[in-house]
């Protein structure tokens, strides 16, 4: 089989003063904005064959899937980095999301909203973030082998960019309103595995804040022998995506 056509972009962000890279498989379908892994970077989707496992959906131009890079090596995974430094590089990096990439996925797609938010693991909570902040954008959220609960980064030190960012902190204390309106109308599914490496628990918590809140969540919870690894990844998405796009 021969690769899928791809198309790259790359651009000095002014939100966050440093070059950001996106890459598109597909010419027409339903957006998919996925995003990376840990440490990750906007093409290692391809590299673990997560794009071949979704080249039918591809082809097919049910989807068309743009792979983004994050921030979360120089944030969250970085040990010298200071906590006040987190979570303000991950609020620089929601403008960024906000400003540049959406608004560059929605001209790419000819003015199309609706978008799908997903990823794994750390990439997992980029989409569930920007979908809970920004719900106006998105229809629905594969999150997959979630890592949500970033208390253990934090130490003692808690500010607003933090509270803002942190879906687990600031979804339950969401009132009424236009945001909570337009959440309610994006559909979640939040899947783990209970193999190795997996968080169940921290699934199941997000799953439950936002059942308490009416917006349609629902948990995807596999088997013991699932494990926190790209085989689960490429079997999840592919799956989800066809039954619900």
């Amino acid at each position: 089989m021969s690769p899928l056509p791809k198309r790259t972009w790359s651009w000095q962000s002014p939100s966050l003063g440093r070059s950001m890279d996106v890459a598109c498989w597909g010419s027409f379908g339903v957006p998919v904005i996925l995003f990376p892994t840990a440490g990750g970077d906007f093409e290692e989707c391809e590299r673990f064959h997560l794009v071949s496992a979704l080249a039918p959906l591809i082809e097919a131009e049910r989807i068309k899937l743009y792979s983004v890079g994050s921030i979360s090596k120089q944030a969250w995974l970085d040990p010298q980095a200071r906590p006040w430094h987190k979570s303000w590089l991950q609020a620089r990096f929601d403008q960024y999301l906000v400003q540049e990439l959406l608004p560059h996925v929605e001209r790419d797609c000819q003015g199309y909203k609706g978008f799908v938010a997903a990823g794994a693991s750390l990439g997992a909570f980029n989409a569930v973030t920007v979908a809970t902040r920004h719900p106006e954008w998105f229809k629905l959220v594969v999150a997959m082998s979630g890592t949500y609960d970033f208390d253990r980064w934090m130490g003692e030190h808690r500010d607003e960019d933090y509270y803002f960012h942190q879906p687990l902190y600031f979804l339950p204390h969401l009132g009424e309103g236009t945001i909570l309106q337009a959440l309610r109308q994006v559909r979640f599914v939040i899947a783990t595995g209970q193999g190795r490496f997996e968080a169940p628990w921290e699934s199941d918590r997000l799953v439950q804040i936002l059942q308490s809140k009416g917006v349609p969540a629902q948990l995807e919870l596999w088997g013991h022998d699932v494990h926190h690894d790209w085989p689960t990844w490429r079997s999840m998405l592919p799956l989800f995506l066809d039954k619900l796009i």
